[in-house]
Protein backbone atom coordinates (compact mmCIF):
# COMPACT_ATOMS: atom_id res chain seq x y z
CA UNK A 1 0.00 0.00 0.00
CA UNK A 2 2.53 2.54 0.83
CA UNK A 3 4.61 1.65 -1.64
CA UNK A 4 2.03 1.69 -4.30
CA UNK A 5 1.02 5.27 -3.11
CA UNK A 6 4.47 6.44 -2.57
CA UNK A 7 5.51 5.94 -6.31
CA UNK A 8 1.70 7.45 -7.38
CA UNK A 9 2.76 10.63 -5.11
CA UNK A 10 6.33 10.80 -7.34
CA UNK A 11 4.56 10.25 -10.31
CA UNK A 12 1.76 13.32 -9.36
CA UNK A 13 5.16 15.56 -8.57
CA UNK A 14 6.71 15.28 -11.98
CA UNK A 15 6.80 18.40 -14.45
CA UNK A 16 3.74 18.99 -16.22
CA UNK A 17 5.18 18.23 -19.59
CA UNK A 18 6.03 14.65 -18.45
CA UNK A 19 2.57 13.06 -16.93
CA UNK A 20 1.35 14.22 -19.82
CA UNK A 21 2.42 11.71 -21.53
CA UNK A 22 -0.04 9.65 -19.85
CA UNK A 23 -2.51 12.42 -20.86
CA UNK A 24 -6.63 11.65 -21.24
CA UNK A 25 -7.00 13.73 -24.45
CA UNK A 26 -6.46 12.43 -27.74
CA UNK A 27 -4.70 14.75 -30.03
CA UNK A 28 -4.77 17.33 -26.96
CA UNK A 29 -8.84 17.94 -27.45
CA UNK A 30 -10.75 14.55 -27.26
CA UNK A 31 -11.24 13.08 -23.48
CA UNK A 32 -11.25 9.56 -22.89
CA UNK A 33 -11.34 8.38 -19.62
CA UNK A 34 -7.73 6.64 -19.50
CA UNK A 35 -4.69 8.60 -18.70
CA UNK A 36 -3.82 11.78 -16.97
CA UNK A 37 -6.19 14.85 -16.56
CA UNK A 38 -8.85 15.87 -15.53
CA UNK A 39 -12.96 15.06 -15.97
CA UNK A 40 -14.46 16.44 -19.54
CA UNK A 41 -16.27 20.01 -18.63
CA UNK A 42 -19.46 19.50 -20.25
CA UNK A 43 -20.89 22.92 -19.67
CA UNK A 44 -19.80 26.17 -18.51
CA UNK A 45 -22.36 25.73 -15.47
CA UNK A 46 -20.48 22.66 -14.14
CA UNK A 47 -18.75 22.52 -10.97
CA UNK A 48 -15.26 21.55 -11.08
CA UNK A 49 -13.42 19.22 -8.82
CA UNK A 50 -10.26 20.56 -7.43
CA UNK A 51 -7.80 17.44 -8.42
CA UNK A 52 -5.33 15.95 -10.58
CA UNK A 53 -6.25 12.25 -11.70
CA UNK A 54 -4.64 9.18 -13.55
CA UNK A 55 -7.25 6.58 -14.34
CA UNK A 56 -5.97 3.26 -15.92
CA UNK A 57 -8.09 0.13 -16.90
CA UNK A 58 -6.58 -2.23 -14.91
CA UNK A 59 -8.58 -5.50 -15.93
CA UNK A 60 -9.07 -7.63 -18.72
CA UNK A 61 -5.39 -7.87 -17.94
CA UNK A 62 -5.54 -8.07 -22.08
CA UNK A 63 -7.22 -5.05 -22.25
CA UNK A 64 -4.94 -2.85 -20.49
CA UNK A 65 -3.89 0.56 -22.36
CA UNK A 66 0.08 0.49 -21.04
CA UNK A 67 0.66 3.99 -22.60
CA UNK A 68 -1.63 5.52 -20.18
CA UNK A 69 0.35 4.02 -17.28
CA UNK A 70 3.44 5.74 -16.23
CA UNK A 71 7.20 4.59 -16.68
CA UNK A 72 8.09 6.73 -13.76
CA UNK A 73 8.68 5.87 -11.44
CA UNK A 74 10.16 2.28 -12.62
CA UNK A 75 7.96 0.59 -10.09
CA UNK A 76 4.55 2.17 -10.75
CA UNK A 77 3.30 -0.71 -12.93
CA UNK A 78 4.90 -3.86 -11.39
CA UNK A 79 3.28 -2.03 -7.88
CA UNK A 80 -0.11 -1.58 -9.26
CA UNK A 81 -0.35 -4.96 -10.71
CA UNK A 82 0.11 -6.63 -7.38
CA UNK A 83 -2.42 -4.62 -5.89
CA UNK A 84 -4.71 -5.04 -8.87
CA UNK A 85 -4.71 -8.74 -7.85
CA UNK A 86 -5.08 -8.47 -4.55
CA UNK A 87 -8.21 -6.62 -4.98
CA UNK A 88 -9.30 -8.92 -6.97
CA UNK A 89 -9.36 -11.29 -4.16
CA UNK A 90 -10.85 -8.81 -1.61
CA UNK A 91 -13.42 -8.11 -3.95
CA UNK A 92 -14.87 -12.02 -4.24
CA UNK A 93 -14.66 -12.86 -0.80
CA UNK A 94 -17.24 -9.84 -0.26
CA UNK A 95 -18.95 -10.40 -2.76
CA UNK A 96 -19.72 -13.50 -1.48
CA UNK A 97 -20.66 -12.51 1.79
CA UNK A 98 -23.15 -9.99 0.60
CA UNK A 99 -25.16 -12.33 -1.27
CA UNK A 100 -25.24 -14.92 1.66
CA UNK A 101 -26.36 -11.73 3.54
CA UNK A 102 -29.40 -11.48 1.01
CA UNK A 103 -30.33 -15.25 1.35
CA UNK A 104 -28.67 -16.05 -2.43
CA UNK A 105 -26.39 -18.42 -3.33
CA UNK A 106 -23.15 -17.43 -2.09
CA UNK A 107 -21.59 -17.22 -5.88
CA UNK A 108 -24.66 -15.04 -7.00
CA UNK A 109 -23.23 -12.34 -7.42
CA UNK A 110 -19.37 -12.78 -8.17
CA UNK A 111 -21.53 -14.90 -11.01
CA UNK A 112 -22.19 -11.85 -12.68
CA UNK A 113 -18.62 -10.92 -13.79
CA UNK A 114 -17.91 -12.06 -16.80
CA UNK A 115 -13.81 -12.06 -18.28
CA UNK A 116 -14.93 -8.58 -19.50
CA UNK A 117 -15.76 -7.00 -16.93
CA UNK A 118 -13.88 -3.89 -16.68
CA UNK A 119 -12.25 -2.83 -13.29
CA UNK A 120 -10.30 0.84 -13.13
CA UNK A 121 -7.53 2.47 -10.93
CA UNK A 122 -7.98 5.98 -10.09
CA UNK A 123 -5.43 7.58 -8.86
CA UNK A 124 -6.82 10.99 -6.79
CA UNK A 125 -4.05 13.94 -5.93
CA UNK A 126 -5.38 16.82 -3.97
CA UNK A 127 -3.27 19.53 -4.61
CA UNK A 128 -3.32 22.49 -1.27
CA UNK A 129 -6.46 24.94 -2.16
CA UNK A 130 -5.55 28.34 -1.10
CA UNK A 131 -10.17 28.36 -0.57
CA UNK A 132 -11.27 25.60 0.76
CA UNK A 133 -14.67 26.74 2.09
CA UNK A 134 -15.59 27.55 -1.56
CA UNK A 135 -14.10 24.16 -3.68
CA UNK A 136 -14.72 20.41 -3.55
CA UNK A 137 -12.19 18.06 -4.25
CA UNK A 138 -14.98 15.93 -5.82
CA UNK A 139 -18.43 17.04 -5.42
CA UNK A 140 -21.01 14.95 -4.24
CA UNK A 141 -21.60 11.41 -5.89
CA UNK A 142 -21.97 7.96 -6.06
CA UNK A 143 -19.98 4.98 -7.56
CA UNK A 144 -21.51 3.60 -10.41
CA UNK A 145 -19.77 0.06 -10.23
CA UNK A 146 -20.68 -2.79 -8.35
CA UNK A 147 -18.05 -2.18 -5.41
CA UNK A 148 -15.23 0.10 -4.70
CA UNK A 149 -12.25 -0.23 -2.64
CA UNK A 150 -10.59 2.73 -1.63
CA UNK A 151 -7.19 3.10 -0.12
CA UNK A 152 -7.31 6.21 1.75
CA UNK A 153 -4.66 9.16 2.56
CA UNK A 154 -3.47 7.36 5.89
CA UNK A 155 -2.41 11.03 7.07
CA UNK A 156 -4.95 13.64 5.35
CA UNK A 157 -8.44 13.02 5.57
CA UNK A 158 -11.17 14.70 3.75
CA UNK A 159 -13.42 12.07 2.35
CA UNK A 160 -17.52 12.41 3.63
CA UNK A 161 -20.11 10.50 3.56
CA UNK A 162 -23.96 11.81 3.26
CA UNK A 163 -26.80 10.45 5.61
CA UNK A 164 -29.74 11.45 7.20
CA UNK A 165 -29.10 15.00 5.47
CA UNK A 166 -26.03 15.05 7.49
CA UNK A 167 -22.27 15.14 5.83
CA UNK A 168 -19.69 12.48 8.02
CA UNK A 169 -16.04 12.61 8.14
CA UNK A 170 -14.83 9.20 7.49
CA UNK A 171 -11.16 9.63 9.13
CA UNK A 172 -8.10 8.70 8.14
CA UNK A 173 -5.90 5.60 8.99
CA UNK A 174 -2.98 3.95 7.84
CA UNK A 175 -3.26 0.39 6.04
CA UNK A 176 -7.20 0.84 5.62
CA UNK A 177 -9.37 -0.09 3.10
CA UNK A 178 -12.79 1.50 2.60
CA UNK A 179 -15.08 -0.13 1.28
CA UNK A 180 -17.97 1.19 -0.87
CA UNK A 181 -20.96 -0.23 -2.68
CA UNK A 182 -22.14 1.18 -5.72
CA UNK A 183 -24.86 1.92 -7.58
CA UNK A 184 -25.27 -1.76 -9.50
CA UNK A 185 -25.28 -3.48 -6.54
CA UNK A 186 -28.33 -1.04 -5.46
CA UNK A 187 -30.06 -2.01 -7.82
CA UNK A 188 -28.85 -5.74 -8.16
CA UNK A 189 -29.79 -5.77 -4.35
CA UNK A 190 -33.48 -4.64 -5.17
CA UNK A 191 -32.73 -1.32 -2.68
CA UNK A 192 -31.47 -3.48 0.19
CA UNK A 193 -27.85 -2.07 -0.33
CA UNK A 194 -27.73 1.31 -1.16
CA UNK A 195 -25.20 2.95 -3.15
CA UNK A 196 -24.22 6.02 -0.66
CA UNK A 197 -23.26 9.53 -1.95
CA UNK A 198 -20.01 11.08 -0.43
CA UNK A 199 -17.88 14.27 -1.36
CA UNK A 200 -14.49 14.99 -1.06
CA UNK A 201 -13.48 18.04 0.81
CA UNK A 202 -10.07 20.46 0.10
CA UNK A 203 -7.74 21.38 2.22
CA UNK A 204 -5.88 24.56 2.36
CA UNK A 205 -1.85 23.47 3.74
CA UNK A 206 -1.95 19.38 3.07
CA UNK A 207 -1.74 17.55 -0.55
CA UNK A 208 -4.18 14.18 -0.52
CA UNK A 209 -4.01 11.37 -2.31
CA UNK A 210 -6.21 8.53 -2.88
CA UNK A 211 -6.83 4.99 -4.61
CA UNK A 212 -9.91 4.25 -5.43
CA UNK A 213 -10.41 0.82 -7.26
CA UNK A 214 -13.73 0.40 -9.52
CA UNK A 215 -15.36 -3.19 -10.23
CA UNK A 216 -18.15 -2.92 -12.74
CA UNK A 217 -19.49 -5.20 -15.08
CA UNK A 218 -19.34 -6.44 -18.74
CA UNK A 219 -20.60 -3.52 -20.98
CA UNK A 220 -23.32 -6.08 -22.14
CA UNK A 221 -24.68 -7.57 -19.10
CA UNK A 222 -28.28 -6.19 -17.79
CA UNK A 223 -28.40 -4.67 -15.13
CA UNK A 224 -31.55 -5.53 -13.19
CA UNK A 225 -32.43 -6.78 -9.64
CA UNK A 226 -31.77 -10.23 -8.62
CA UNK A 227 -35.20 -12.45 -9.21
CA UNK A 228 -34.79 -14.26 -5.87
CA UNK A 229 -35.34 -11.64 -3.75
CA UNK A 230 -38.32 -10.72 -5.49
CA UNK A 231 -42.31 -11.57 -4.64
CA UNK A 232 -45.52 -10.11 -4.59
CA UNK A 233 -44.94 -7.67 -1.85
CA UNK A 234 -41.64 -6.64 -2.89
CA UNK A 235 -41.94 -6.02 -6.54
CA UNK A 236 -38.74 -4.59 -8.58
CA UNK A 237 -37.82 -1.38 -7.71
CA UNK A 238 -35.51 -0.98 -10.66
CA UNK A 239 -35.73 -1.53 -14.50
CA UNK A 240 -33.15 -3.20 -16.24
CA UNK A 241 -30.90 -1.95 -18.37
CA UNK A 242 -27.02 -2.87 -19.89
CA UNK A 243 -23.97 -1.54 -18.36
CA UNK A 244 -23.30 0.36 -20.88
CA UNK A 245 -26.60 2.21 -21.30
CA UNK A 246 -26.46 2.96 -17.31
CA UNK A 247 -22.86 4.48 -17.51
CA UNK A 248 -24.00 6.93 -20.39
CA UNK A 249 -26.30 8.31 -17.96
CA UNK A 250 -24.53 8.11 -15.27
CA UNK A 251 -21.32 10.60 -16.45
CA UNK A 252 -24.09 13.03 -17.25
CA UNK A 253 -25.66 12.98 -14.75
CA UNK A 254 -22.21 13.04 -12.68
CA UNK A 255 -21.02 15.99 -14.93
CA UNK A 256 -24.82 18.16 -13.70
CA UNK A 257 -24.35 16.86 -9.75
CA UNK A 258 -27.08 14.90 -9.79
CA UNK A 259 -27.74 10.89 -9.50
CA UNK A 260 -28.69 9.27 -12.54
CA UNK A 261 -29.86 5.86 -10.44
CA UNK A 262 -32.65 8.44 -9.18
CA UNK A 263 -34.15 8.17 -12.77
CA UNK A 264 -34.08 4.03 -12.99
CA UNK A 265 -36.25 3.42 -9.98
CA UNK A 266 -39.95 2.41 -10.44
Amino acid sequence: MDDLINASREFFHLPLEEKQKCSNLIDGKHFQVEGYGNDPVASKDQTLDWLDRLHLRVEPEDERNLVHWPEHPNSFRALLHEYTLTCKRIKDRILRAMAKALGLNEDYIVTQFSNKAPSFARFNYYPPCPRPDLVFGVKPHSDSGVLTILLMDKDVGGLQVLRDGVWHNVPSSPHRLLINIGDYMEIMSNGIFKSPVHRAVTNAGKERISLAMFHGLDPEKEIEPAAALLHEKQPARYRKMKAKEYLAGFYEHFCRGTRFIDSVKI
